[in-house]
C-alpha cells in the first residue's frame, strides 16, 4: 500500500523530499563550514606560541602574522630581539617581516631556525636557505628550484592573482637585488604555503637597512648587533614551559610592546562567527519549520483526496491500525528521505565552499563529517515522524460512513 501511495504521487514523490533537503542542507552548510574554519585557524596559529608586537591591534598583528593577511604594521624595536634571545625563559625567537612580493606571494623575511619551524618541518626539495640571496619557497609558490628572481615592493598582501606579474609589481621591482629558490616546504595547510621565506638580514638591506649584525660576513640570525639592528613588525617567541609564556606576555604588555598569544584573538573572533552561525541556524530552523509545515499541510491534502480509498480498505475488514500506519509511514518516508538527502547535499555544500575559502586564503579546509550534523538530522527525522502522526491520526479518526458517502 505504502509503495503504491508513493508511486501514485509521481512528481510530488520526489519533490516534498528535495524541498525539505533543501532547507535541512543550510544548517547543515553552516554548522560543518564553521567547525572546519575553527579547526584550520587552530591549527595554523600551532607554531605561533606568543607574537610580540608594537602597541596597536592585537587582532591585526596575528592576522598578519599568522595569517599573512598583510598591512603595515607599526615597527618594534630590533633590539628587543637581542633582550628576548638572552632571556632563560625564551627557549627560540624569530623576527618576522614583510614588505615586498613576487607574483602576488608575499615574501616574509625570518631566520633559518623559524622556516623551518623550530626543527619541525624539513624542506621537500632542497634545504634551507643559509645565506642571504637564497629563499625557501611554501609548497603553492609557482617557482621552481634554482629559480631567481627580484621582489618588488608592497605596502600589503597581494594586489593581484597570485601567479601572475602585474604591471604594479614591474614599477615598483627593486633594482639590483635578486633571491635564488633553494629549497620548498612540505605543505602546512596555512596561508604561509603561499609565501616566500627569505634571511630577514636580506630584508633590512633590501631596504636600505643594514643586516643587523656588525659584520657583514655574520652568520643568519641572532644575536644581532643591538646597535644597528632594524625594527620588525613581529616577533614570534617559543617559551620554555607555558609559565615562561605567560610571564613573558605579562612582562611585554607594557613600554610601548604587545604580546598576544594568538589563540586570544581566535576566541574573540571565534565569538564573532560563532554568534553569526547561531543567527544563520535559527534562520534555518524557521525555515525548517516553515517548510515542514507546508509538507505537512500537502500531506494532509492529499490524505483527504485519498479518504475513500482507505475508508473502502477499512470496510474489507482492513484494521484501523492498519490504515493509520500506511498514512504515517508514507509521511515519514518522504520526511526523512528529505532529511538525509539535506545531510548529504549539507555536507557537499560544505565541501564546496571550503575550496573556495582555502583558494581566498590559504587555510586547507579538510572536510569532516561531524556528530553534531547527525544529530541534528536525527532530530528532525524525529520531529518529522512526529509531525506524520497528523495525517495518521487524522484517518484513523474519520469514520467509515463518512469517507465512504464523501
Amino acid at each position: 500500500m505504502v509503495r503504491a501511495d508513493l508511486k501514485a504521487l509521481r512528481w510530488l514523490a520526489f519533490a516534498i523530499p528535495l524541498l525539505i533537503a533543501v532547507a535541512v542542507a543550510m544548517g547543515v552548510g553552516i554548522g560543518a563550514q564553521e567547525r572546519m574554519l575553527r579547526q584550520s585557524s587552530a591549527r595554523a596559529a600551532d607554531d605561533f606560541d606568543l607574537v610580540i608586537g608594537a602597541a596597536g591591534s592585537q587582532t591585526q598583528l596575528v592576522l598578519t602574522t599568522v595569517y599573512l593577511d598583510l598591512e603595515a604594521l607599526p615597527l618594534t624595536d630590533g633590539a628587543l630581539l637581542n633582550t628576548l634571545s638572552k632571556d632563560p625563559r625564551v627557549a627560540a625567537v624569530a623576527p618576522i617581516a614583510f614588505g615586498d612580493v613576487v607574483r602576488g606571494f608575499p615574501v616574509v623575511g625570518t631566520t633559518p631556525a623559524f622556516a623551518g619551524r623550530w626543527g619541525r618541518v624539513a624542506a621537500t626539495e632542497g634545504r634551507l636557505f643559509e645565506k642571504e640571496g637564497e629563499a625557501l619557497i611554501g609548497a603553492d609558490v609557482s617557482l621552481k628550484i634554482g629559480e631567481t628572481f627580484a621582489p618588488s615592493h608592497a605596502t600589503g598582501g597581494a594586489t593581484h592573482a597570485f601567479q601572475a606579474d602585474a604591471e604594479e609589481e614591474t614599477r615598483h621591482r627593486h633594482e639590483g637585488v635578486t633571491y635564488t629558490v633553494v629549497g620548498r616546504l612540505p605543505r602546512l595547510g596555512t596561508p604561509w604555503d603561499r609565501a616566500i621565506l627569505v634571511p630577514v638580514e636580506s630584508v633590512w638591506e633590501t631596504h636600505g637597512l643594514g643586516n643587523g649584525h656588525a659584520q657583514d660576513d655574520a652568520e643568519l640570525g641572532p644575536p644581532f648587533d643591538a646597535k644597528t639592528v632594524p625594527g620588525v613588525p613581529a616577533i614570534v617567541v617559543k617559551p620554555k614551559r607555558v609559565a615562561d609564556a605567560y610571564a613573558l606576555r605579562s612582562s611585554y604588555r607594557q613600554g610601548g610592546t604587545m604580546a598576544v598569544f594568538p589563540a586570544e584573538v581566535l576566541v574573540s573572533l571565534y565569538k564573532t562567527v560563532g554568534d553569526v552561525r547561531d543567527v544563520l541556524v535559527a534562520s534555518s530552523w524557521i525555515s525548517n519549520g516553515l517548510i515542514f509545515v507546508a509538507v505537512l499541510l500537502l500531506l494532509l491534502t492529499l490524505t483527504g483526496l485519498r479518504r475513500r480509498r482507505y475508508a473502502v480498505l477499512r470496510a474489507l475488514g482492513a484494521p484501523a491500525v492498519y490504515i493509520l500506519t500506511v498514512v504515517w509511514l508514507e509521511a515519514a518516508i518522504l520526511l526523512a528521505t528529505g532529511c538525509g538527502l539535506g545531510l548529504i547535499f549539507g555536507w557537499g555544500a560544505a565541501a564546496l565552499v571550503s575550496r573556495a575559502i582555502e583558494a581566498e586564503t590559504g587555510l586547507r579546509l579538510a572536510f569532516s563529517a561531524g556528530l553534531t550534523d547527525v544529530l541534528f538530522v536525527v532530530g528532525l527525522i524525529g520531529l518529522g515522524s512526529l509531525l506524520a502522526l497528523i495525517p495518521a491520526v487524522l484517518t484513523y479518526r474519520l469514520p467509515v460512513s463518512d469517507a465512504l458517502r464523501s
